[in-house]
């Protein structure tokens, strides 16, 4: 089992998240990319992710929305994606929709997210870079638990990847 996420703070500004996975950089781009993938390993049990809405290409949009099994709130993320580079880099601008979850979370600027995949002898190394528009919106993103949250998904997806293997 790959270790969990390396998180640090390059910047005033940056959230970077490390992560390698025991699969091949095309599995790990497929995971991000194709939309029927997103709810196998993105988000929490409990939660349904009825909008996963992907144009993976320089200028498409995406858009996904979870909604909680139990009261039915919701929430979630869109943007516009800026570099796709297949299966090597992918990068979007990421706004937060609230819903009627609200939160901490900043919904003015977005923040940019910049996706690199590596591969080495079938481990792909991930470094997810998130810049946001200020250092305040960045402490609120992170006070929110989201990098947390983001290596509860990567497990979701080692498991993806070993059942696939298996």
């Amino acid at each position: 089992m790959p270790a969990p996420a390396q998180v640090t703070l390059p910047s005033d500004r940056e959230v970077r998240v490390t992560r390698q996975f025991n699969a091949p950089r095309q599995l790990v781009w497929d995971a991000h990319t194709k939309s029927e993938l997103l709810p196998k390993w993105l988000g929490y049990p409990g939660w349904d992710m009825p909008v996963r809405e992907m144009d993976v290409r320089v200028g498409g949009k995406y858009r996904w929305q979870w909604k909680n099994q139990g009261d039915g709130k919701q929430f979630g993320f869109f943007g516009t994606f800026t570099e796709v580079n297949a299966p090597s880099k992918l990068a979007h601008d990421q706004y937060y929709d609230p819903g009627d979850m609200g939160g901490a979370m900043p919904t003015g600027d977005p923040c940019i997210v910049s996706l690199d995949l590596g591969e080495q002898a079938g481990v792909t190394t991930l470094v997810c870079t998130m810049k946001f528009a200020s250092k305040e919106a960045r402490d609120d993103a992170v006070s929110t638990g989201m990098t947390d949250g983001m290596e509860f998904s990567y497990a979701r997806l080692d498991d993806m990847f070993k059942a696939k293997a298996a």
